[in-house]
């Protein structure tokens, strides 16, 4: 547990190896999970594993999947039927061209083909063939094309599409879904072909509720093209570096939009002033822009406003922070990595609303944390303190946080003494110490927190002595150790 070395997880997230994973097509994000389909596994594990009788439906998946082969059609059968068997082909990667046809004219609503093997043009004329009954496709990760988009226009009645990773779909593609009225959500992630002049074909999409353009290099002037899209609701422009203020000008009017996403672009606190207007605004993504303080002033009316992120703001400091005291509505605050102090938390003592805050490498010391002894913040569940000057003196201010579920020490100078001040935290759930200075002493005083399910000691200097404190936890609720 306490090796020679440790680790430190500030390292920007370029979305290019999320989850450990290092393919391009295959890292999606937490926010491509839209579209995932509960696939039926229950036929091959109830029968394998002899756990209980299977029902007439599995028996009849099972026996129809073993037998595909001698079947030249499947749409005789009911929808729901064809609907498990094509999930479990596609879940367990038995699907293939020839197996694809059985599945012509079966009317199937969802088809997930996201990052699966081998789709291409070639299977969109049998995807296509499920016409107005098709709800939903997903083609993330596929070698389809522009001229494989023209076969969706026939399924009038399509609610969802992603091509995320498409990187064979330019202008043209856009221009053959234009037609598809219905659309709810349309995910366009990481393409570097669409221009602002292809996005006018999104201007008929007027039943849009999400797009997802993230990773889209060359939009820049095409958002303009959004603006009759009233029943837009999210929108992820995240790490598109072309984005400018300008921009910012044709979303004012988008009075439904609930979550904005435009981390790493080049808006400016004059940008955000074009955001006035968005009062049912609940989420809103800055991390990595080129603002400042100032562009608060803007946010102080949007009453909705939920979720705040403000990480990695270069610009953004101790001047004029007070403007933070006015978003009383906050339940989500991250400001790490930026260069704020200890004043910082002057102004958000008083923000009752707020569950979670994340001083990540901000300059925070145990002078800096008195403020959290008499402050409002009963509600806060989780604080991410890591790499910054807190101390043990400084973790006696957090005794007042009841409610407190998760806090992350990593990194700081907190030692064994000062972990007998987490004691009277009885809500706590995951407590992250990486840090050296930890040792067998400060083990024995976690014992306390019977409600621990999650301890991350991976720097601390741990012997087997101490590993009879963890037994004492392992008792009580503690699930996972790092």
């Amino acid at each position: 547990m306490g090796g020679a070395c440790s680790r430190k997880r500030d390292q920007l997230d370029n979305g290019d190896n999320l989850n450990g994973r290092v393919s391009r097509r295959f890292c999606k994000s937490g926010s491509s999970k839209w579209l995932g389909t509960s696939f039926t596994r229950a036929s091959m594990d109830v029968i394998q594993g002899n756990r209980r009788c299977p029902s007439l439906m599995e028996l009849c998946i099972y026996k129809i999947r073993e037998d595909i082969n001698k079947y030249s059609t499947l749409s005789m059968l009911p929808r729901d039927l064809s609907q498990q068997i094509f999930d479990d082909l596609v879940y367990s990667q038995c699907l293939t061209d020839s197996i694809l046809e059985n599945f012509r004219d079966c009317a199937l609503q969802d088809l997930n083909f996201g990052e699966y093997p081998g789709c291409n043009d070639n299977w969109m004329d049998v995807i296509s063939s499920q016409g107005s009954s098709l709800l939903s496709v997903d083609l993330s990760g596929s070698d389809v094309t522009d001229s494989g988009l023209f076969h969706l226009k026939h399924c009038k009645n399509l609610q969802a599409l992603n091509l995320n990773y498409c990187d064979l779909i330019s202008d043209h593609g856009l221009e053959q879904i234009s037609g598809l009225s219905n659309l709810t959500t349309l995910c366009f992630r990481r393409n570097n072909v669409i221009t602002a002049q292809g996005m006018s074909s999104l201007s008929g999409l007027v039943n849009l509720v999400k797009l997802d353009l993230e990773r889209c290099p060359k939009i820049h002037g095409g958002l303009v093209h959004l603006n009759g899209l009233v029943k837009l609701e999210s929108l992820n422009i995240n790490c598109c570096s072309c984005i400018a203020d300008a921009d910012m000008k044709h979303l004012s009017g988008l009075s439904n939009l609930k979550s904005l996403q435009i981390a790493f672009s080049k808006v400016t606190d004059y940008g955000i002033t074009y955001l006035k207007a968005l009062h049912k605004l609940a989420l809103l993504n800055m991390e990595g822009c080129p603002v400042t303080a100032a562009c608060l002033e803007s946010l102080s009316d949007l009453g909705a406003l939920l979720y705040l992120n403000l990480s990695r703001c270069n610009n953004l400091t101790d001047d004029r922070i007070d403007k933070f005291s006015k978003l009383r509505s906050l339940k989500v605050l991250n400001l790490g990595f930026d260069d704020v102090s200890d004043a910082i938390l002057t102004h958000l003592k008083d923000l009752t609303n707020l569950e979670s805050l994340n001083l990540d490498s901000c300059r925070i010391s145990d002078e800096g944390m008195v403020n959290l002894a008499d402050s409002g913040l009963h509600r806060l569940k989780c604080l991410e303190l890591s790499d910054t000057q807190v101390g043990s003196s400084g973790l006696c201010h957090l005794s007042g946080l009841a409610n407190l579920e998760s806090l992350n020490l990593s990194f700081t100078a907190v030692t064994d003494g000062g972990l007998k001040k987490l004691s009277g935290l009885s809500s706590l759930k995951s407590l992250n110490l990486d840090a050296r200075q930890i040792t067998d002493v400060g083990l024995a005083a976690l014992t306390s927190l019977t409600g621990l399910s999650h301890l991350d000691l991976f720097g601390a200097r741990i012997t087997d002595s101490g590993t009879n404190y963890l037994r004492c936890m392992l008792r009580n609720q503690l699930c996972y150790l790092f």
